[in-house]
């Protein structure tokens, strides 16, 4: 059975090298210069090896240039290889052909990229043995040569050598389904399976090859369970699989057996456990959190923790399964004095949705602890702007970007494209865009989202024309919203037919749940029910919301308890489908039957979220919930708020009452819309840019949908003050000027 057990590529090759040593005797003087270098090259002091070797005025031995050779080779010393090869032809010039200092060269060589002319040299060998073939294999295989090494591997066989363990692993790294499954059946047939070095490999090809080549599950499993041996990279290997092909339960299942067996585990391990657990689909937030606070007590327990990798894959875990942004900080902080830039984007990461401002603090953090940020930090960067009040700070990362090198890159132009349609600059979107010197699919997306986001559906159109690469499904998603925005009916109902029609792209829930919206907006109720009805999956909770939309905007309120009954089967806890009922009762002034639902909610536990809106003053970000009572300014922006009222009132503005819940006078319903959080925010802007008088752009967040008197508000509110207001809602962007929104009141 010891047979069987690993060894190292290096040991390999040693071994056998040293097998067919030249055969002259090595005298004492020699033998302790060959150790004095060899310790030198263990501890990795090539450089000082190699200065020595040159230093010592005497032939040298085969077996010293082949240390030295083997050196290189380790360290990707390409340079110094060469010249020690022009060494050993000038001073040894009618030296006869020696195989073992050959396989060295040939071994430097190609580890170190210079596989042409580990080629040559292998093609000018009188003749060649096993560790010859072995040794340029292995190079074209750690280079990604598969053609190279596989057909090496096949003339090996032609010359009827039996290939080495090292030798099928090397090309199993490189096969694809149909070429693993030829080399797995050869080492069937010459009992090299049983190899717990081969049978590794072949663990990572069949799960690198799943569902390619006929590949499946079982392929890997049978594999591993009938394997005399295993070693912690077996199971590693079984995990890694697993977590590449998104297969959690199998990862879990797996992870337990190595516990419960008493197998060891490393840093290798937990990577593909934590990180399989962050790309679990069918696991609830809640089961996830808790698989990963275990994982994160185990990890603490084996004392790696301080791995910068792990804490990395952790916090990226609590981020993705919705975690305390909190916890994933302290999680960063045990790592300190180790932080590189992965764990810092990790960190940016888990801050970038939910707090975008500590998410653009730690970015500055890492630039003033020295480190330069890459592609992806800049590009999660870009995301944690997108959700921020204004451009500046998109632009501010953008001017770093630029100064980076990275302007030409085409995933950062991208994200600067959604971070600019984010925060209101749809010409600087534009500009980027039309700036980039080779767009993909996602660029096009980018730009068609961003004009569909500000409802610039003719352009959207357009741009959609000039499109030079294939479209996708998210294509179609940002044109059908862009339609739905902006009434386009009949160019959304020619986009949905033309997916499959042109496009051999099949409609998902997410042009279904457009379509139904683009039709519902429209008044077009029965076409969107008759859509519902034949679509070819159950409808989501996305697909009802929007027919409940509907069925408020143009009060059915028959089909909109329908599409409310089915929300609350789908998403008990979603407080969207009571409200929006609500509302739809009170506008048909049936009070008693929206206090019956406000009262079911409380029952059931059922909490609406709350209006929130933001606005950048400065360098700081204000946050105003309905009421105003939060801000430490509340009573003076209620006092302003009141004011400017009466004068809007003066210019024709009357409050919209009739979905304030309470049957009672009108007088007091409008009290209740006073102090929404978006005109809380506007009278705040006011008071800090200058007053009420002219010039400037006023920015505004709003996490919900704008409602009617909010939107009627900002109207007559931009003709007072001549401004622009911009107010980007849940749904889209508002811009306001002179009395007139962009969206034509159609939103």
């Amino acid at each position: 059975m010891l047979l069987f057990r690993p060894t190292s590529r290096a040991s390999f090759f040693r071994t056998l090298t040293t097998a067919i040593l030249p055969s002259a005797s090595v005298n004492s003087e020699t033998t302790n210069i060959l150790d004095r270098l060899r310790v030198l090259c263990n501890r990795g002091h090539i450089q000082e090896a190699i200065c020595r070797f040159y230093t010592l005025n005497k032939p040298h031995s085969h077996q010293t240039y082949a240390t030295l050779f083997q050196a290189c080779a380790h360290h990707g010393y390409l340079h110094q290889g060469q010249e020690l090869h022009h060494h050993l032809l000038t001073h040894n010039p009618k030296s006869p052909f020696d195989l073992y200092v050959t396989n060295h060269l040939i071994n430097m060589y190609a580890k170190c990229g210079s596989l042409d002319y580990a080629h040559h040299l292998f093609e000018e060998m009188p003749y060649r043995n096993i560790v010859s073939w072995t040794a340029l294999i292995s190079g074209y295989a750690q280079h990604g040569k598969a053609d190279e090494c596989f057909g090496l591997f096949s003339d090996m066989l032609a010359n009827y050598l039996l290939p080495t363990e090292f030798a099928y692993a090397s090309v199993l790294a490189l096969c694809d389904g149909d070429r693993g499954k030829q080399v797995h059946a050869l080492a069937l047939k010459t009992s090299f399976d049983a190899y717990v070095y081969v049978a590794n490999a072949l663990i990572t090809m069949y799960s690198k090859n799943f569902h390619c080549g006929g590949v499946d599950k079982d392929d890997v499993w049978t594999v591993f369970e009938g394997m005399e041996f295993r070693n912690l990279i077996t199971w590693n290997s079984m995990l890694a699989g697993f977590q590449i092909r998104e297969l959690w339960d199998e990862t879990v299942y797996v992870f337990t057996l190595m516990l419960r067996d008493g197998i060891g585990f490393d840093r290798a391990t937990l990577l593909s456990v934590i990180s399989s657990l962050c790309g679990a689909n069918d696991i609830d937030a809640f089961s996830g959190l808790n698989y990963c606070f275990q994982l994160h007590c185990l990890t603490v327990k084996a004392g790696l923790i301080s791995e910068i990798g792990v804490a990395t894959a952790l916090t990226k875990a609590y981020s993705n399964l919705g975690g305390e942004v909190a916890d994933c900080y302290n999680l960063f902080m045990e790592t300190s004095g180790h932080r590189d830039v992965m764990s810092w984007t990790g960190i940016i990461t888990a801050f970038a949705e939910q707090d975008p401002e500590e998410a653009l603090f730690l970015f500055c953090q890492l630039q003033q602890e020295g480190l330069t940020p890459d592609r992806y930090t800049f590009s999660i960067v870009l995301k944690a702007c997108a959700g921020l009040v204004t451009e500046r700070h998109a632009s501010a990362v953008h001017s770093q970007v630029i100064k980076s090198g990275f302007d030409d890159d085409s995933v950062l132009a991208n994200s600067l494209i959604h971070a600019y349609g984010r925060t209101g600059s749809i010409a600087r979107s534009k500009q980027v865009f039309e700036e980039m010197g080779s767009r993909d699919t996602v660029s096009w997306n980018s730009m068609l989202k961003a004009y569909g986001l500000h409802g610039q559906a003719k352009e959207a159109l357009q741009l959609f024309g000039q499109m030079n690469t294939q479209p996708d499904e998210t294509t179609f998603v940002a044109l059908l919203s862009a339609c739905s925005h902006a009434g386009m009916v009949s160019e959304g109902a020619k986009i949905f037919d033309n997916m499959v029609e042109k496009y051999s792209v099949v409609p998902q829930l997410d042009h279904f749940a457009c379509m139904v919206d683009i039709l519902g907006r429209a008044g077009r109720i029965v076409e969107a029910e008759k859509l519902i009805t034949k679509m070819p999956m159950e409808p989501d909770s996305v697909v009802w919301s929007a027919l409940l939309g509907a069925c408020r905007k143009h009060g059915k309120t028959e089909l909109a308890n329908l599409a409310a009954a089915k929300l609350k089967v789908l998403d008990p806890k979603d407080s969207l489908g009571y409200v929006l009922m609500s509302n739809i009762y009170c506008s048909a002034g049936s009070f008693s039957e929206a206090g019956l639902m406000r009262k079911e909610m409380k029952t059931l536990g059922v909490k609406k979220r709350a209006g929130l809106s933001w606005a950048e003053i400065g360098n700081r970000v204000h946050e105003f919930a309905s009421g105003g009572l939060r801000h430490p300014q509340g009573e003076a922006i209620r006092d302003k708020l009141e004011e400017m009222i009466k004068q809007l009132k003066g210019l024709g503005y009357v409050p919209e009452t009739s979905l304030v819940l309470h049957d009672v006078e009108e007088e007091h319903k409008a009290e209740q819309l006073y102090y929404h959080s978006e005109k809380l925010a506007l009278i705040f802007a006011l008071m800090n840019m200058g007053g009420f008088y002219p010039g400037g752009v006023i920015r505004i967040i709003k996490n919900i949908r704008i409602c009617v008197d909010c939107h009627n508000f900002m109207k007559f509110a931009s003709k007072l003050v001549q401004r622009e207001i911009i107010v980007r809602d849940s749904n889209r962007f508002h811009h306001f000027r002179g009395r007139v929104c962009s969206c034509d009141d159609y939103w």
